[in-house]
Formats: structure tokens, sequence, C-alpha cells
């Protein structure tokens, strides 16, 4: 397992992160039980991994309480991180990146995790209704107070990255040291402004979903409803509109195209889709750690394998090429053009 500093900050972490958003069974997608999480964080202990990721919006709250029982007697070997916006009550003050949300927001994930402090607080989106003074104030507290280490974002846009680190320097704040964008052979978007923005802000990447929700796996083929016991399968039976949208966004034919051609590769090079597509993301020289979300041991045992497969120069300039978005340019009143 290889290491590196997260952002502009001394925190070292593993190039593996361990993504738990399927821990639990109370959420729509989560769907492992605790006896097999908890193999799975011992399994990734053993391999090296030090940093590990959930969010109050995991199965309920049901992720961190696993992740917190999974870590007693690990816990400062651990780089935890966990995060918070997402809604925790029916209330207009029990959701978003105000003080009074995250100030509870905290102390109850610190109550479900078992500890005193986290590593990593992230906001999990921005907030439109707050301003940013104020949450980088609130989290900047946090720090202060020792209950948190660091502080980082999810899902910003290179403009609200920009807005949070200048904030933080007006303010004499702590700046976020991390961004956790979605980065895979479907979703290359971050390429054309957010992470230069990060690389000049001084943000270390934890990128999710580089296996395209699945759809790089090899698992899915054009025409062929999912089965069941897929992620996409699951993500279509979901009583949530946003579930279902979002395995309509993965499931379309040039994704499957590009997955044909990542399983292609594999059969050439005598390995697995899974690795050729985990290979590709973590040789970005602006990923810092891939983040790969598990559902058993032997899934994470695949993956952290691929993490380790060294992709030919020649098969990546081939995915480079078949992967490459139509418009690359950054926002700039230019868009139309290629």
């Amino acid at each position: 397992m290889q290491f590196a500093t997260l952002g502009r900050s001394g925190l070292h972490v593993s190039s593996a992160c361990l993504g738990t958003m399927n821990f639990g069974t109370g959420g729509s997608v989560a769907s492992c039980g605790e006896a097999e999480a908890t193999r799975i964080v011992g399994t990734f202990l053993d391999a090296g991994g030090n940093v590990i990721d959930t969010a109050d919006g995991y199965a309920g709250g049901e992720s961190e309480r696993i992740v917190g029982r999974a870590l007693k007697g690990k816990r400062d070997s651990v780089v935890l991180a966990t995060k918070a916006y997402l809604p925790q009550g029916p209330g207009p003050n029990e959701r978003g990146l105000s003080r009074a949300h995250l100030t509870r927001a905290l102390e109850a994930s610190l109550h479900r995790l078992g500890t005193d402090y986290v590593d990593l607080y992230q906001c999990h989106q921005w907030d439109e209704a707050t301003p940013i003074e104020e949450t980088i104030a609130t989290l900047d507290g946090f720090i202060r107070s020792g209950k948190v280490r660091y502080a980082g974002c999810s899902n910003f846009s290179a403009a609200q990255i920009v807005e949070s680190q200048w904030a933080a320097q007006r303010t004499g704040a702590t700046p976020f040291i991390s961004l956790q964008p979605q980065y895979s052979l479907l979703a290359r978007t971050i390429e054309t402004e957010i992470l230069p923005v990060c690389r000049r802000h001084g943000l270390g990447t934890l990128v999710w979903s580089p296996l395209g929700g699945g759809v790089l796996t090899g698992r899915y083929r054009s025409g062929a409803a999912p089965d069941a016991d897929t992620r996409m399968g699951r993500l279509q039976a979901s009583p949530l509109p946003m579930a279902r949208a979002w395995a309509a966004g993965l499931l379309n034919e040039p994704n499957l195209a590009i997955a044909d051609e990542v399983e292609r590769t594999a059969t050439e090079l005598g390995t697995t889709p899974t690795a050729v597509a985990l290979a590709w993301v973590r040789r970005h020289p602006d990923v810092t750690s891939v983040i790969v979300g598990p559902r058993t041991v032997e899934q994470l045992e695949g993956n952290l394998q691929g993490l380790d497969f060294e992709l030919p120069p020649e098969a990546r300039a081939r995915l480079d090429e078949v992967s490459r978005p139509a418009v690359r340019t950054p926002v700039n009143g230019m868009t139309n053009q290629p």
C-alpha cells in the first residue's frame, strides 16, 4: 500500500480508501450486514489501508455505528473521515451546512462512531442557503476544539472550492485540505476545472465511484436488464427517484461501449475489468486516494489487487481516447467549442 499527504497538509493517507456507504441495512441501497462489514474493515487494515470514509446519511447513521464498533482498539491508527449535510430529521435546521446543524451533526456522528474526534470532517455538498463564511468558521471552531483534525468537502464545483478557500483566507480559518469528487472512465468532467483548482488551492482528492457504479466491472450488457442483486439492479428497484435516475444515467449505450473496451483490455492483459478501471483512475497524478466500496471481503480483495495493477501506457492511451468527453473546454462562455 502506498501513502501520500492529503492536499496541503501533513496527513498521510493510503492509496486506497475504504468507503462504507454499503455498510448497514437501513438505507435504500446499503446491503452489507455488520458481521461482513467488520470483516471488511479488518481485511482493509491488515492490507495496510488507513483511511475509512463514512457519512451521517449512510443507512440512517448505521454505517457510522458499524464503523465505530469495528474500530474498537484500533482507532488511533486510522484516518477516520465522515461527512455532514444530508437531512437528519424533518426540521429546516436538521440539514445543510449552518452552524446550528453542523454542531448537532458532529456531536451525533462522534457518538455513533464512539470517538471523541474525527480526522477529516467533510461538507457532503454545497449549501446555497448558508454563507460559506459561516460554514468555514464553524469547521474552524471544531478544529480548534480538537473534535476535528482537518476539514474537507465533497461534490463541490471549482467555483465553490475557490469561494471556500478564499473565505478561510479572509477570516484566518483553517482551509479545506481535500475534495471528494466522482471520477472514473465514465465521469471525467473534473479534469477540466476541478482538478486544476484542487492543485492550485491545496486540496487532495479522495475519488468516489471509480468503477462507475459497477458498470466498468463487466457485469452489464447492452439490451439486458441488470440482475436484481447487482448495484444497478438495486438502484433501478429503489423507491427513490434519485436512485433510479442515477442508474439510468450510468446504464446507457456510450457508457456500456466504454465498459466493453475495458473488458477487452482486461482480456488482453490477463486481468479483470475491475483491475483495469481502478488502475486507470489511480495513475492520475491529481488523485490522492481511491475510494472503494465493497459489500464483501472478496470484492475488497479484488479491488485492492486492482489498485496494485500497472496499466501499460498503450492500454491507458486507448482508454483515454475511448472515454474522452466530447467537450473539454472550461466554462468560459464558449463551452460549445470542442
